[in-house]
């Protein structure tokens, strides 16, 4: 399919300022050729040959979704989940960019373990990007990692995910130094001291069911920090999955004045809350962890107003196994295959965002933040060739047994979402396709 020919679609590019233009999509050697009216693409295929057609009737076409949080647990623990299997679930949810988290086994902090993903990742249905850790094996008595090495062996971004840098200095420092080279900082804000042995929200759902809680003030404290670093030594830094009020507040202020932090939050925190915990399932734990309907109305003003820039998921598979008893099983859900249905749903159904403003913060936004190449999470002449075409009122319910990754820990599982991925192209190439 080197020469494809996507047509009768409504297309939808942020950069190209096209919501919901009736047209279609040029697609050769891996790379968009044109995006636009159909007739005015159908000259560009006469005269040659070779060119495929799909009609994309009742279809939207955008760039493809860019997940700037995901867990592909490869290396070490593949029985969770691996590369090419992280990837399919990528692209049956439109996503053909992600970035994936160091805590794996060995930890993503060399140039051999950086090199090995990326080798993986060529050959997956997603583009694979890693975020190398900042310290040694993640651990924060150790010293920071050679971040030059690491950049040069392939590093899109830097982040010691969910093991904090404790140490302000160590962490400035990396701030600074990732900052001279053009490559961000993302940081899981997390005081693991206030957060020890916290099972879900602290709030008046923890107290009924007697569970440890998670204050919010575990992530604020640790946003503090980061917002006050960037502040002092004038760097960049972003914020990974925002869930609370206030640190939302911390980021629209610090924005206001100028310092040069971003923001994500994930479908999760402004679709649900605590009350999900009431049955004491453990796919519906993860960190932080689901808050109160005031952070939930929090998390979608702050997409409304621009204090967080991205949506990302925080992919993060677990087994069936260590899922089953609420007490012990590790944080984490699974959610790339929900994502985009899951916005249409909680975003653009109720008025919120219109769905140009979630494709932005699905594809452009991030692909902006990461510094990925030039034409990411756009349609415009010469990107990419990584589209996704999805029907926005196809309505489905999340059954985790027909979804495409080893885990099964989906925290939208029962839910009955509105807006579903048809088909996925990445590198020009179709690498899924609804058969529902």
């Amino acid at each position: 399919m080197s020469t494809l020919w996507i047509r009768n679609v409504k297309l939808y590019d942020p950069a190209g300022g096209m919501d919901g233009v009736p047209g279609g999509i040029l697609l050769k050697d891996g790379k968009i050729l044109a995006a636009g009216d159909d007739k005015a693409l159908q000259k560009w295929t006469a005269g040659e040959t070779g060119w495929e057609s799909i009609d994309g009737a009742g279809l939207c076409a955008a760039p493809g979704l860019v997940d700037m949080h995901v867990h592909l647990r490869d290396p070490g623990f593949t029985q969770k989940e691996d590369i090419e299997s992280g990837c399919r679930a990528a692209a049956a949810g439109g996503v053909t960019s992600l970035l994936c988290m160091p805590n794996t086994k060995p930890v993503l902090d060399t140039p051999e373990i950086i090199r090995y993903v990326l080798e993986k990742g060529e050959k997956a249905s997603c583009r694979v990007y890693v975020a190398a850790a900042i310290t040694k094996g993640l651990a924060d008595g150790e010293a920071l990692c050679d971040m030059e090495s690491l950049q040069k062996a392939g590093a899109a971004a830097f982040s010691n995910d969910g093991r904090p840098v404790v140490d302000s200095k160590k962490m400035a420092q990396a701030m600074m130094r990732a900052a001279a080279m053009g490559v961000p900082v993302v940081s899981h804000c997390e005081d693991l001291y206030l957060s020890k042995g916290g099972l879900m929200h602290e709030g008046s759902v923890s107290r009924e069911l007697g569970v440890p809680g998670v204050p919010r003030a575990a992530e604020e404290c640790c946003t503090a920090r980061e917002i006050a670093l960037a502040a002092a030594y004038d760097v960049p830094v972003h914020i990974c999955h925002v869930s609370t009020k206030n640190s939302a507040a911390m980021i629209r202020e610090a924005r206001a004045r100028g310092v040069k932090v971003t923001g994500e939050t994930a479908p999760h925190y402004f679709a649900l809350t605590h009350e999900e915990l009431r049955g004491r399932d453990a796919d519906k734990r993860m960190s932080p962890p689901l808050r109160e309907e005031e952070d939930r109305l929090a998390m979608i003003e702050a997409l409304r107003d621009g204090t967080l820039q991205a949506i990302a998921t925080d992919h993060a598979p677990h087994t069936p196994e260590e899922k089953a008893s609420f007490a012990s099983a590790p944080n984490g859900s699974i959610g790339m295959e929900t994502s985009l249905a899951a916005s249409i749903t909680y975003l653009v159904k109720p008025g919120y965002l219109r769905l140009l403003d979630v494709i932005r913060l699905m594809s452009l936004s991030p692909a902006q933040i990461l510094h990925l190449p030039q034409g990411t999470g756009t349609l415009s002449a010469g990107a990419p060739g990584d589209v996704v075409l999805f029907d926005p009122d196809a309505v489905w319910t999340v059954d985790p047994e027909k979804l495409h990754g080893k885990s099964r820990n989906a925290v939208f599982k029962g839910k009955t979402l509105t807006g579903r991925v048809k088909m996925t192209f990445c590198r020009g190439e179709l690498v899924y396709r609804d058969e529902e």
